[in-house]
């Protein structure tokens, strides 16, 4: 396996999924990762992601020196590069020059890393800072215009490093260059697959929980279902899967998700009813943190008092996977931005009394619909559209009432129906309505009215990392818009988003 040092990135996930995606196992660790640890893991290569501080800044990441010294292969990436250099007494500085986006890769050493790449290759840098200086043992392998030192490498004590990022699209060859390390210089071999993750996390959370019992929020989505597959496998009676019925769900979502749980899932499911719980708390509440807060902490309390009525539980499992991470927080407590919390990550209490099983956080949504395969879920549980766990309640844009939750419904229900029908549920990675909390003024018949707005966000995504709007046919467009008109009372005017992520979220709130 190949063990990931974390340093911040908001993408250094995708260092860990490009090594899945060669059929190697990837483990992301925390830069404060104890040497101990490290050896106990015994990974056949480490690489350190990069990082969005300067190695200069007060209180910048970094990792215990001594890795250096277990004779093992390290890649380091940007940042990683940059405190592998500094470490080991080379020079580090602000550059003249920042380098930003597409660069030329001009390659000066056969290497092992560059087999099967061009002399000359395109690159994706991000770097405010650069190496001017080596230490001794370290030798150039590839240039740009603006980077003197942008691979490096010292053969002896097996370290290795790229300016550039590697794990990204931008950099056509980088999925090459990164097995390059792991099965040339590493000597992995392609043997992990979804069936071997999923029999090893079955046995580690048999290992964790052993006679204790476990309670997992049901919500319906692959990720949830997923992780209570796996629970199910691993602990059978002990383990109870809990929906909860918020009042934010869509359009007979409950009742369908029951028919759904009792015909195709053989688990023990108790069902909830909750929504006034849920209402009364947020109530006049407008800030989508807040709301977010509120019903990660409903969520949890309820979890709590569930629990009690079951004897023996010590554990919440949750399907969180690494997208809701890294906008929540830094994925392991690293310097990473927080964008907005995640009700499963930013949401729950300090003082919860139950500990955390999360066996998916390391994994994007094609990932774990790929080990639901695996698993033997069917197709329509497989491909539904994410939903957020906050529900429609960060989808109803600013105050939410019963009023406002059904409004939402039917429009929603009505777009959902025509992407089925036009044969791009499959194709899209959401869509859904969206009610402002903004009035327009509309001719209806021979009436004036002042009624809300929808906004319909449909988007195309491969990850949730970044996401661009789809582009739905017009007739699509007029249709959806015509019947949302037309057939939901309370409004009169359809609007279509045509943001991409970043700068947008996938969300609205």
């Amino acid at each position: 396996m190949i063990l990931v040092i974390d340093f911040g990135s908001q993408y250094n996930q995708l260092i860990a999924r490009r090594v899945r995606e060669g059929r190697v196992y990837c483990q992301i660790e925390p830069c404060n990762i104890e040497i101990g640890k490290i050896k106990a893991i015994a990974p056949k290569g480490i690489i350190l992601s990069g990082g969005p501080m300067s190695i200069h800044d007060r209180n910048s990441p970094e990792v215990d020196e001594r890795i250096f010294d277990l004779n093992i292969p390290i890649l380091g990436i940007c940042y990683g590069l940059q405190f592998m250099i500094y470490a080991l007494s080379g020079g580090v500085k602000k550059a003249e020059k920042r380098e930003y986006g597409f660069a030329s890769l001009d390659i000066k050493s056969e290497h092992r890393l560059f087999d099967g790449v061009d002399k000359t290759t395109k690159c994706w840098m991000s770097h405010g800072d650069s190496i001017y200086r080596l230490p001794e043992g370290f030798s150039r392998l590839a240039s740009t215009d603006n980077t003197e030192f942008a691979a490096v490498a010292n053969e002896e004590k097996k370290l290795y490093g790229f300016q550039f990022h590697p794990e990204v699209a931008h950099t056509p060859k980088g999925k090459r260059m990164l097995e390059n390390f792991v099965i040339n210089i590493s000597g992995c071999k392609r043997n992990w697959t979804m069936k071997s993750f999923a029999k090893k996390v079955v046995s580690e959370i048999k290992e964790r929980v052993k006679d204790d019992k476990v309670i997992l929020g049901l919500s319906g989505g692959v990720d949830s279902t997923v992780t209570s597959i796996l629970l199910n496998k691993a602990l059978d009676k002990n383990f109870t899967a809990i929906f909860i019925d918020n009042g934010l769900l869509r359009k007979n979502e409950d009742y369908n998700l029951k028919k759904i749980f009792k015909e195709q899932l053989e688990i023990n499911v108790r069902f909830i009813k909750a929504e006034n719980r849920f209402l009364d708390k947020l109530k006049k509440v407008t800030d989508p943190e807040q709301k977010r807060k509120i019903i990660g902490k409903i969520f949890a309390d309820i979890f709590q008092e569930e629990a009690k009525k079951i004897k023996g539980v010590k554990f919440l499992a949750q399907g969180t996977l690494y997208p809701d991470v890294i906008e929540s927080v830094s994925a392991f407590g690293g310097p990473s931005a927080v964008i907005k919390s995640h009700h499963n990550v930013g949401g729950l209490p300090k003082d919860m009394k139950l500990q955390l099983i999360e066996p998916l956080k390391y994994f994007f949504k094609d990932e774990v619909r790929k080990l639901g395969k695996t698993l033997g879920i069917s197709p329509q549980l497989i491909w539904r559209q994410p939903f957020p766990g906050p529900g429609l309640g960060i989808r109803v844009i600013g105050e939410i009432t019963k009023e406002r939750l059904e409004i939402l419904r039917e429009a929603d229900a009505i777009l959902l129906e025509e992407i089925y029908s036009a044969g791009y549920y499959k194709k899209l990675w959401q869509s859904f309505a969206v009610l402002l909390p903004v009035k327009s003024v509309g001719v209806m018949g021979d009436s004036r009215t002042y009624e809300n707005i929808a906004a319909i966000r449909a988007v195309t995504s491969k990850d949730a990392m970044t996401a661009d709007w789809a582009k739905l046919p017009q007739k699509l467009l007029g249709r959806i818009s015509n019947r949302i008109i037309n057939e939901v009372s309370g409004i009169n005017r359809v609007v279509y988003d045509i943001s991409s992520k970043p700068p947008a979220t996938i969300e609205w709130e």
